[in-house]
């Protein structure tokens, strides 16, 4: 696994093409200004398109630009707004102007692109995540030593691995971050890893200081809490978000005072939906980092969402056009994960 940060090459950045009214061409934004485009294809990666006849981009900008006849498909914002009551769940925008459309499965890939490109690391500006031997020392030293260990990831959708291509059974078959995070550990150390994951869609971290016990119980020695996006749907306070995840350190603890923890720091919903609270997600960032030190890292998601979103559109890299990552996003969750738990080679 590279992570993107300390790369010169972007592989897989998705963007979703969409169309002003009044443009016959479609500007599309990375996330790096890029040298050279090497890729740009259909994010099941069946079908490559031709530079200069789909796309054009001049060296050293972020744009990408979408001709006139291209045959990568262009959508209009009119494409993601249906009539209320049209879909199993309600999702009203913000703006009272019907619902924002809810990819199920595979909607959302299959109107991205995938642009892989070298580029120089210029303007990404979140501090990249540290190997966490300090706070987790546990769990590196089983790891180091190739002793067994056992992880446990508990959260919501996203965790639950929602929208990658595997889940939905969709080309690429790409599993979620919490398989793809174990996938890189195995690959980088000997010792055998026992995952569990009873993430639950829906849920939050109430729910999941009311279900922590059987947890507890099974005695993990790395603990991964993924809380937040449903939280801040919900109005949860930080300071209540932040004792329920006290609360479930401390019940794990009581258990197996050895344990350790990885706190994720939740991507952000799309501000136009109307049950999001993005600034919510943003304090619970805040307060989450304050919880790192001796036995707790942090994996901080948030503010990697944040700085992506001042370059691209939020549909550029959702799964299901409100609250769940596509492939690119999981890939991201792993890559700030595994970064805490494996050394980077000098």
């Amino acid at each position: 696994m590279t992570y993107f940060w300390n790369s010169s090459v972007m592989v897989g950045e998705s963007i979703l093409p969409i169309r002003a009214d009044d443009r016959t061409a479609t500007a599309n934004r990375l996330l790096f200004p890029a040298k050279q485009i090497l890729s740009v294809t259909s994010s099941s990666g069946r079908v490559t398109y031709a530079p200069d006849q789909d796309y054009v981009f001049t060296p050293g900008s972020r744009v990408l630009t979408i001709p006139e006849g291209s045959a990568i498909p262009v959508r209009t914002r009119r494409d993601f707004t249906v009539p209320k009551g049209s879909q199993p769940y309600h999702i009203a925008r913000r703006d009272g102007a019907g619902e924002i459309l809810l990819g199920m499965t595979h909607e959302y890939a299959d109107m991205q692109v995938l642009v892989t490109y070298s580029h120089s690391s210029e303007g990404w500006t979140v501090t990249p995540p540290c190997f966490a031997e300090k706070q987790l020392p546990n769990a590196i030293r089983k790891l180091t030593d190739g002793e067994p260990i056992t992880v446990t990831l508990f959260g919501d959708s996203i965790s639950a691995g929602y929208n990658a291509s595997e889940f939905v059974q969709a080309e690429p078959y790409q599993p979620p971050y919490g398989e793809l995070l174990i996938q890189h550990l195995q690959s980088s150390y000997r010792s055998k890893i026992t995952f569990a994951n009873p993430s639950v869609s829906g849920q939050t971290s109430g729910w999941g200081v009311n279900n922590i016990a059987p947890i507890a119980s099974a005695k993990p020695d790395l603990v991964i809490l993924a809380w937040g996006m449903n939280d801040g749907c919900g109005g949860c306070p930080a300071a209540h978000f932040v004792a329920n995840l006290t609360a479930q350190i401390a019940a794990v603890q009581q258990v197996n005072p050895f344990a350790e923890f990885i706190l994720v720091s939740s991507m952000l919903p799309n501000r136009d939906w109307a049950s999001a609270n993005p600034d919510l997600v943003l304090r619970y960032r805040d307060a989450v980092l304050k919880l790192a030190g001796q036995g707790i890292a942090v994996a901080d998601l948030t503010s990697v969402w944040e700085t992506m979103l001042k370059t691209k559109d939020y549909l550029d890299f959702t799964g299901n056009g409100v609250n769940h990552p596509n492939d690119f996003g999981h890939r991201i969750y792993a890559q700030i994960i595994s970064a805490l738990l494996i050394r980077e080679p000098n």
